[in-house]
């Protein structure tokens, strides 16, 4: 069985939790997910399975989206409700203050990644360092937030919401604690979810209760499994002959002039079909005049 079911992950679940669980409906031992959603976080958790694991690598860099839910007036050591707290603030902000420090955010920002996080520092992850009690420096990275609004915000409690649509890599913990300290207050993130990523949005998704229903009911996990190759969508595709699929699935790389494709650049990635069966993915090599294998995904 080879390809992505979507699930809906639940609060309380840590991604390999939701991978624990599906191993043993599907009864598939080649498995894994697209990336991590922390505990506190419900909602779009593709699942690869089969050949689709080797997707993790190379997924394409396509936006997140998120709603979250914020609290003004705290700061934890986790940046969300769950942690210990740190501090507690009085604060008077209004709903336009709070609207302009969200939006400020919008574009290419900087940003550190929390103590808490699976970031590794000298190949250790930085929650095991956390942890202990250790905290380190970390280099700061480039995220692209494309669109961040606020939902709703009520100005006696501090309690909010806003939606966000982000780069690969981007921690939403940090952009509430970061704009709690723009406001001189603080802030934690008290709820998350994640309802676009990977191509796929929460209306695709399927709660592990659903999925069990099904497995209990023997159905077949063939029958909802989704391709592997939704993953690269993005991706324009490109068919090629039957000589030309067996030679790029054994390993050879294919001449540009014999493509059917226009307009192509260098490093431009593929989705090749040979026979209405995908194969993998190609990458233009203008150097070499040649489109050669990113990654090759033959049935397992």
């Amino acid at each position: 069985m080879n390809g992505v079911i979507v699930v809906d992950k639940p609060k309380g679940f840590t991604s390999f939790d939701v991978v624990a669980v599906m191993r043993g409906l599907t009864k598939t031992r080649k498995i894994g997910h697209t990336g991590t959603l922390d505990p506190i976080a419900t909602g779009v958790l593709p699942i690869t399975i089969g050949n689709a694991t080797k997707a993790q690598d190379i997924l394409p860099d396509s936006n997140k989206e998120y709603c979250a839910e914020f609290q003004l007036g705290i700061t934890t050591d986790t940046l969300d409700i769950t942690g210990n707290i740190l501090s507690e603030s009085n604060f008077d902000v209004s709903y336009q203050t709070i609207k302009d420090v969200i939006s400020s955010f919008e574009g290419d920002i900087m940003q550190v990644p929390p103590m808490y996080s699976a970031v590794q520092k000298n190949g250790v992850r930085l929650y095991d360092l956390a942890r202990q009690g250790i905290e380190v420096e970390r280099e700061a990275r480039k995220v692209n937030i494309s669109k961040i609004e606020i939902i709703n915000f009520d100005q006696k409690s501090g309690r909010g919401k806003f939606i966000v649509s982000c780069s690969k890599g981007t921690y939403i913990r940090s952009i509430c604690d970061d704009f709690g300290k723009k406001l001189g207050c603080g802030a934690v993130l008290t709820s998350l979810r994640r309802t676009f990523a990977c191509g796929f949005g929460i209306d695709s998704a399927k709660t592990l209760d659903e999925l069990k229903f099904f497995a209990s009911n023997n159905g077949n996990f063939e029958d909802i499994i989704l391709p592997t190759e939704k993953l690269f969508l993005e991706y324009n595709l490109v068919e090629v002959s039957s000589q030309q699929g067996f030679r790029f699935k054994n390993g050879g790389s294919l001449t540009l002039d014999r493509l059917k494709i226009k307009n192509y650049n260098d490093l431009d990635i593929y989705r090749v079909y040979s026979e209405g069966k995908f194969l993998g993915l190609g990458e233009i090599s203008l150097d070499r005049n040649e489109m050669i294998i990113k990654k090759l995904f033959p049935e397992i």
